[in-house]
């Protein structure tokens, strides 16, 4: 089992969660638990790629048609 953890939020946020949640049939913990681990890949897939972003750059690697070159 998880932690339990307790957020305010506004009304019209929470208004629309309750929304979706009827709409498709999931707990509001459920879609709140999916969005922060969205959220939470979302923020490290970023970090990621400003760090690659910096690798390559020095190799030359600046544009999709260099990504290209280098995979195919």
């Amino acid at each position: 089992m998880g932690s339990v953890l307790s957020v305010s939020l506004p009304e019209k946020t929470s208004s629309e969660i309750e929304k979706f949640a009827k709409i498709t049939g999931r707990s509001k913990s459920d879609i709140v638990r999916e969005s922060i681990n969205v959220y939470l890949w979302e923020a490290q897939f970023r970090k990621m790629q400003k760090r690659l972003s910096v690798k390559a750059k020095q190799r030359g690697i600046v544009s999709k048609d260099d990504v290209f070159k280098g995979v195919s």
